[in-house]
């Protein structure tokens, strides 16, 4: 299956994008300031370049499809939808396909997913309501989206992303959150305001292609477990460089500070 949408656009050069008018988050009171702002861009940069191919990775020939992969990724990975949504869709390709498809028939595919009962319901009733409300197609706002069965804010601004190229946020995903806490770009750990400190330090044309480096990263070096922080192309522009995989974890205690401290930094370094 190829994989529909634009590829992520080039970051902006520095001094020409719209300048964000805070980075708020627990940073302290308003922005950051103009040279931190820089310099997280920058990192960006940096990782944008070491993954020029970082794209969404649900296999998918269009914008239903993948919507309805979208919704099928909540707590699994990419690899096991991609494992049962060819069937899934040699089944039922479209919207009207789906919208009469018997439940129980959607669920059999679907078995091998966790909570593959409460999706297949979703996957139907959304398509039904794309069949009722919408002509068959998409919608291309968020507004729209999430008022569909199953569709969130991260499932929507992923269609819109990766689909029709107009996100209208930052997917923050489990990858994305921790990478965003390792790198200080937040001291937020709830999706929303990490989402919001994101989105006012990067220009919105960076959005969709910020969400698939970071998740690109984190799959491939700064993993939840023993991140590679000796191959990592940003080691020397990040606060939890050699002393951060609790940084950003999902076990971690509601007391352990996000960003290491510098001295522990500067001494995990020496070791290496």
């Amino acid at each position: 299956m190829t994989r529909a949408g634009p590829p992520p656009a080039a970051p902006a050069r520095r001094g020409r994008g719209r300048r964000p008018k805070s980075a708020t988050g627990t940073h302290g009171v308003g922005a950051p300031g103009a040279t931190a702002t820089k310099s997280f861009r920058a990192t960006f940069v940096a990782l944008w370049r070491a993954y020029p191919d970082a794209h969404c990775e649900l296999n998918h020939r269009d914008p239903f499809q993948l919507l309805v992969a979208t919704v099928l990724s909540a707590q699994s990975t990419d690899v096991s939808v991609n494992a049962v949504t060819p069937e899934l869709f040699r089944l039922w390709p479209t919207p009207k396909r789906l919208a009469r498809a018997d439940l129980a028939e959607v669920e059999n595919v679907l078995a091998r997913l966790g909570m593959f009962r409460q999706k297949a319901r979703h996957i139907v009733q959304l398509s039904q309501s794309l069949m009722r409300d919408h002509g068959g197609v998409v919608p291309r706002t968020l507004e729209e989206l999430v008022r569909l069965s199953g569709v969130g804010r991260k499932t929507a601004n992923v269609v819109l992303g990766v689909a029709f190229g107009a996100p209208e946020g930052v997917v923050v995903d489990t990858h994305v959150q921790r990478l965003s806490q390792r790198l200080g770009w937040t001291e937020h750990s709830d999706p929303a305001k990490i989402e919001r400190d994101l989105m006012r330090i990067f220009v919105s044309r960076d959005w969709d292609a910020l969400s698939h480096t970071l998740i690109f990263h984190g799959r491939r070096c700064c993993t939840a477990r023993k991140p590679n922080c000796a191959a990592c192309p940003v080691k020397s522009r990040c606060p939890s460089a050699f002393a951060g995989e609790l940084v950003g974890r999902k076990s971690a205690t509601k007391k352990q500070p996000i960003t290491p401290r510098p001295a522990r930094v500067a001494r995990a370094r020496r070791l290496q």
